[in-house]
């Protein structure tokens, strides 16, 4: 190849590679919104990553070991925080069921199996009575799992929850807010898989504000 082909074919290769770049780069009003009223975060800390889900909603429970693997590699400056939305009656015991867990530590190990118990097992938690049959198939203890449900530290969670997803004007779940600024969902990036990397993006982008 002679060098002046040499020099043209190496400058559509970094033209290529800028285009490729700027493709990736996250698209306001498409990949991503902006939070209308950005909820402060605490200065200097880490930053946080909320996932607003539900345990009953089949999305979140695909989405679950995709997102289980993104967080196990999470640089340390940042946190991934999960709240439980809840729209309808139906949907407060597992918005309690997850700060329950929580409570007693059991979320990161237990996580999956409730997704599974919900979705695989076709179990449910309606009144008091079905609480024993699920603690018991993912693995829990049932009268500590039913008096933590019943808490009201857990109660007082479920209520900033509420708030919390009120003031980010979550519509649909799940939903990822990025720095208390960026919120993002795999249908506006287009897969589940996505979504992910467009988070890490806009997690740069809130680092560089710094």
């Amino acid at each position: 190849m002679k060098r002046r082909e040499f020099t043209l074919a190496l400058g559509t290769v970094s033209l290529l590679a800028r285009t490729a770049r700027a493709a990736d780069k996250p698209v306001e009003g498409k990949d991503y919104t902006l939070v209308k009223s950005p909820v402060p975060v605490p200065a200097g800390g880490k930053i946080e990553v909320v996932e607003f889900f539900g345990y009953w909603c089949p999305h979140c429970n695909a989405f679950e070991p995709l997102l289980e693997a993104w967080a196990a590699k999470l640089p340390p400056d940042v946190d991934l925080r999960r709240v439980p939305v809840g729209w309808q009656a139906m949907h407060v015991p597992y918005q309690r069921l997850y700060y329950a867990l929580e409570a007693m530590g059991q979320v990161p190990a237990i996580q999956r199996k409730v997704f599974h118990a919900i979705h695989e097992q076709d179990l449910r938690i309606v009144g008091d009575d079905d609480i024993a049959p699920f603690a018991a198939a993912i693995g829990v203890d049932a009268a500590k799992l039913a008096a933590a449900m019943k808490s009201a530290a857990v109660a007082a969670k479920v209520k900033t929850a509420n708030q919390l997803f009120k003031d980010y004007g979550v519509e649909g779940v799940p939903t990822l807010v990025i720095g208390g600024r960026y919120l993002t969902t795999p249908g506006k990036a287009g897969s589940q898989e996505r979504v992910l990397q467009i988070t890490d993006a806009l997690i740069a982008e809130v680092r560089a504000s710094r």
